[in-house]
């Protein structure tokens, strides 16, 4: 008679196996798992909305100061574009040149680390979404197999394999497993698509500062020539000496007067009074 009842009592719990059921009547580490998913699943959109949101304006910014930069042909008026560009890339890598003054390999070396923090700025939040698509499915994966053990622990204590006793424990198991899909495929794509849109802006930025470079050393380079050139006139020497500098001074040099020998004999003595007898 007991036997025969353990059928019937099984049949007679509800089996519910939709998704939202099984999400909120899951049990123990199942439970974190799930949610933590979940929340993972949400901060991949929300992270890709922002970034798509971000790249797109620094994208913008960038290649309206490239076309503006084109035709700024001093440091003077490259340096002033910067300052009314200040949300471009290279509007804050020029304002970094702007800010130091010295050879050219000082200042490749000023843009290379302006670069650098460009990068690092562009890269925000990418990590995070990088996390996500590595580590989701290994989540998903321990809720599985807890959910797993879960179902065969319950077959051992009820000594029965109905599917009331079973199912809700192997659905946990499978619904963390989708979760954690859901959360890292979206995450993948997103990082790969904006990683690409990342990189084409900092190549950009990059080309574009060998020329800014080059004409802040060069504006830069002419005051300390013209500083020189000032210094040698207040000393007495020419500013800017011709190459026949040496004939030159030779031709205008004043003539010399004809200077009277102090070597020449004394007279005789008495050859004054002879001349006078």
């Amino acid at each position: 008679m007991a036997l025969q009842n353990a059928p019937e009592a099984a049949q007679a719990v509800p089996i519910k196996l939709d998704p939202v059921s099984l999400v909120l009547h899951s049990s123990g580490p199942v439970f974190v798992v799930v949610w933590m998913l979940i929340a993972a699943a949400v901060l991949v959109w929300v992270i890709t909305v922002l970034k798509l949101i971000q790249i797109s304006r620094l994208s913008m910014a960038q290649a309206r100061f490239e076309k503006d930069a084109a035709h700024a042909h001093t440091a003077d008026a490259l340096f002033s574009l910067a300052q009314r560009n200040p949300d471009a890339p290279g509007g804050r890598v020029v304002l970094e040149l702007s800010r130091r003054g010295g050879s050219v390999k000082l200042l490749e070396s000023v843009a290379k680390r302006a670069i650098v923090t460009e990068s690092q700025r562009a890269s925000f939040l990418m990590p995070a979404l990088a996390s996500i698509a590595t580590a989701s499915p290994f989540i998903g994966l321990f809720g599985t197999v807890y959910g797993i053990m879960d179902a065969f622990l319950r077959i051992g204590q009820q000594k029965s394999a109905a599917l009331p006793v079973v199912a809700p424990a192997i659905g946990e198991a499978l619904i963390a497993t989708a979760i954690g899909l859901f959360a890292a495929i979206p995450a993948l794509v997103a990082y790969n698509a904006l990683n690409k849109r990342v990189d084409d802006l900092l190549s950009g930025v990059e080309a574009a500062a060998d020329g800014w470079v080059a004409v802040a050393a060069e504006t830069s380079a002419q005051p300390a020539a013209v500083a020189g050139a000032v210094a040698g006139a207040a000393a007495g020497a020419p500013a800017f000496p011709s190459v026949n500098a040496e004939r030159d001074l030779r031709e205008t040099a004043p003539i010399p007067l004809r200077q009277v020998s102090t070597n020449r004999p004394p007279p005789p003595p008495g050859g004054s009074a002879g001349q006078g007898r």
